[in-house]
This record gives structure tokens, sequence and C-alpha cells, in this order.
């Protein structure tokens, strides 16, 4: 399989990081999952992540280590040329935008349906954003939504993203 600009993945992330990660999604109501990070493939062997440093664009040989597990939405997902160009372009507008920790705990109070006042606003502000949330951001700019639940724009984790995929025929 290779990836095509505009596609996305999303991968296992070992040591502390991951385990923090996956704290996050637990708190949000995922389960436990394989996946704790995703990224936009822009072509080049090149991707934008989103990560606690803020959004930024890598190699792709970063991710190819051993005993790393990855799923790419490549075949998945079906884009147009014009979806692709958007959403490589959007991923590659986003570069320099701050992450935040607190998203996790936004999302997570959203999911446990406590009554914050802004929350939706801050949950769907591109202006600080986890990894799950640029990559379904850049999807939506080019009018391709990956949800059709009804949730909110941003409420979205790596696990969701996987699911995605996984569910995807």
């Amino acid at each position: 399989m290779i990836p095509q600009p505009g596609d996305f993945c999303v991968v296992s992330v070992h040591g502390q990081g991951g385990k923090l990660i996956a704290l996050g999604e637990r708190f949000c109501g995922d389960a436990f999952t394989q996946y704790q990070h995703a990224f936009i493939y822009t072509g080049g062997m090149r991707v934008v992540e989103a990560e606690s440093g803020g959004a930024r664009i890598r190699r792709m040989a970063t991710f190819e280590t051993p005993g790393q597990l990855t799923l790419w939405s490549s075949a998945r997902i079906e884009l147009t040329g014009k979806q692709r160009e958007v959403i490589r372009d959007s991923a590659l507008g986003y570069v320099g935008v701050g992450y935040s920790w607190l998203d996790y705990a936004a999302i997570g109070l959203h999911s446990k349906h406590v009554p914050v006042p802004h929350l939706r606003a801050y949950i769907a502000s591109t202006g600080h954003m986890i990894c799950s949330q640029l990559v379904d951001q850049c999807y939506a700019n080019a009018g391709v939504h990956l949800f059709d639940d009804g949730r909110w724009p941003g409420f979205v984790t790596p696990a969701d993203l996987a699911g995605v995929i996984e569910h995807t025929t």
C-alpha cells in the first residue's frame, strides 16, 4: 500500500507519551486501543502531525519503527483529486498551530455530558488541536465528513479515527 497525499494514518505510540495519550482517550470514553497518534500524508515522504510542540511537518520514516502498529485510510476512504489537494493544503496550513492537552479534558467532559459554558466552541477551535482534531478538520475543510453521528466538530480522538478506518468497507 502506497499512501497518497490526503490519506491519514493512525499509529501506536510507545513509552510514557503513548501511555498518557491512552489515558486521555480512556477519559474521553474510548476503550484502551492500539492507536494513540494520527497524521496526514502530504506527499514526498512527509506528514503533518499535531504534537506537544505544535503542528509540524515530519519525515514519514519517523513512524517506521519495529513493533509500531500503523493503520492507513488508503483505499478505505475514497477521495477525489481535489479533496486530496484541499486536505493536504489544509494540513500544511495548520503547521505551527498549537497543541493543547486540555482538548482531551474538554472532549472527556463532553463525553460525560458535563455542562460547561463554551465547551463546544473550545473543542471546535482550530487555534489548538490534538492530532486527531487536525485530521478531522482537514477532511472537513475538503467537505469530507468522517463521522455521520452528529458529533461536534473536533470531538474526535485517535481511537475514533482508527474506528473509521476499521469499519469502512
